[in-house]
């Protein structure tokens, strides 16, 4: 059996959690999720403990088994706390504004690029620093990646939008020749 499917997981007091036909609707301060559940898994609530069980031993079920249970413990986390993403903006001249709740970025384009976020999806700025914000952690993510795709690293100085923490491997460059 899968150790990380049969963990249970336990449920905050501040969440409210529904099972509904083959979905479980997850409600907390930050907002609503709904995880769709696989044909030949089952979801328990037993008051403020959810259990994950698998209905047959296929590669598929074991599979499901343990993702099921992932992203039902990702939705209780989503949305009691909120999952975040920090960006930073690494590079001269290089900035950003937020206009509404959009993300309006100068990044060494000739034209500023206007990220609008979708529901659910909150974009902060401090100073160089880009956080994107949410419930849904598979959303922070995507979200997170695209403004990334926007101007990735570059491989030689390493400027552009980059995770903070990210760890870049920066190429040596050109060396000058000595006259001989």
């Amino acid at each position: 059996m899968s150790r990380i499917g049969k963990k249970s997981l336990l449920v905050p007091k501040e969440v409210t959690v529904e099972l509904q036909d083959r979905a479980v609707k997850v409600s907390g301060s930050k907002g609503t999720l709904l995880i769709a559940i696989p044909a030949d898994i089952d979801v328990l609530l037993e008051e403020n403990i959810i259990s994950v069980k698998r209905g047959n031993e296929s590669k598929q079920t074991k599979s499901d088994h343990g993702t099921t249970a992932r992203l039902i413990e990702n939705a209780l986390h989503g949305v009691f706390l909120g999952w975040n993403k920090t960006m930073e903006l690494v590079g001269t001249g290089y900035r950003g504004r937020i206009e509404g709740t959009s993300l309006v970025l100068a990044i060494g384009y000739s034209h500023p690029v206007k990220v609008d976020p979708p529901t659910g999806i909150v974009i902060s700025l401090e100073e160089n620093r880009v956080i994107v914000s949410g419930a849904d952690k598979h959303l922070v993510g995507q979200v997170s990646a695209n403004i990334r795709a926007i101007r990735p690293p570059d491989s030689y100085k390493g400027k552009g939008v980059k995770y903070q923490g990210e760890k870049l491997r920066l190429k040596p460059g050109k060396t000058a020749k000595t006259g001989a």
